[in-house]
């Protein structure tokens, strides 16, 4: 490649870049956008960790329960 054809090309990359931009908004940024709401807990994760812990409550006494089934 050629210094020559080397500013070409950047050259139509740069006008490419500059008509794409004026010509979609969606690549301009937008401003002025509301700002996402504050989390509020409705009580559902209070209720996933108690659920949690029961199953891993239920797993341990299972697996003793097994376990002393089992002949040495």
């Amino acid at each position: 490649m050629t210094m020559r054809s080397g500013k070409l090309l950047f050259s139509f990359v740069v006008a490419f870049a500059l008509v794409f931009s004026a010509f979609f908004p969606a690549v301009q940024a937008q401003e002025g956008l509301a700002p996402a709401p504050a989390p509020a807990s409705d009580g559902t994760t209070i209720d996933q960790g108690i659920a949690c812990v029961l199953m891993l409550l239920a797993l341990a006494v299972t697996y003793l329960v097994h376990a002393a089934d089992v002949p040495f």
